[in-house]
């Protein structure tokens, strides 16, 4: 019993020490895709600062951390004062130890129009808005299209899918007549986490732990007084035979 508890405790205390939260890569502008020459900034979100988190990208050069040829890191950010197209890749977090976070594919386009879309994959049921925008104004008529298909004319520039699905995965993109057509972005539709099971959860591990240390206690406690007794009624015992003899 007492190995047991033993155990139950490192176990636990081993839990506690090693689960470590995974960073969060969020960027700002929250868009995917950037007109070249803006300021972008990117942030690994985590409480943990000395989990050493780096941002590090993918692009046509070799992986690298940011400072080294390009960003410059920051505590848990990296800023790009001024981005160009070879900036366009995929970026991520990488801690010390070698976890990783979420990705952001980024693209950067030297055209005059961009797609406004969700940097992180959208809730399956939620709604989805794009944004078609130039460089000029946010609010012109454009068209979206998916996966090279038209959806829809919209004349603000504005486009919203109402509780989105699956079948709304695709190859998205948009088009301002006499300005351009943004590149294309990629739109990822992630399901909602299904209902808890219905069977009967087992008891708190913290009620176990107590349930056996208050066990390993009244034994520990008992121990000494059963043994001390066992000791008394062998000397009598001897003793006796000894007197007899």
């Amino acid at each position: 019993m007492e190995g047991t508890c033993v155990q139950m405790l490192l176990a636990l205390i081993s839990l506690l020490c090693c689960t470590t939260n995974a960073a969060r890569l969020t960027i700002t502008p929250n868009r995917s895709q950037m007109f070249t020459e803006e300021f972008v900034s990117l942030i690994c979100e985590d409480d943990d600062s000395s989990a050493g988190w780096t941002v590090r990208r993918n692009t046509t050069s070799p992986q690298s951390d940011c400072g080294d040829g390009w960003g410059n890191p920051y505590g848990l950010s990296c800023h790009i004062n001024v981005i160009h197209t070879s900036d366009t890749g995929v970026y991520w977090c990488e801690s010390r130890e070698g976890a990783t976070s979420n990705s952001i594919n980024l693209t950067v386009t030297g055209g005059s129009v961009i797609l406004q879309s969700p940097v992180l994959p959208v809730m399956e049921g939620d709604d989805l808005t794009l944004s078609c925008q130039s460089e000029i104004s946010s609010n012109l008529p454009a068209a979206f299209y998916k996966d090279g298909s038209l959806i829809r004319t919209e004349s603000t520039g504005h486009m919203t899918l109402h509780h989105v699905s699956r079948s709304d995965e695709g190859l998205y993109r948009c088009n301002i007549s006499s300005h351009g057509e943004s590149p294309p972005s990629w739109i990822s539709v992630t399901g909602k986490p299904g209902p808890p099971p219905t069977t009967v959860a087992p008891p708190p591990a913290s009620s176990s732990l107590h349930v056996g240390f208050m066990v390993l206690l009244h034994l520990l406690v008992f121990c000494p007084y059963f043994i001390s007794t066992l000791l008394v009624v062998s000397l009598y015992r001897c003793r006796d035979k000894a007197s007899l003899s």
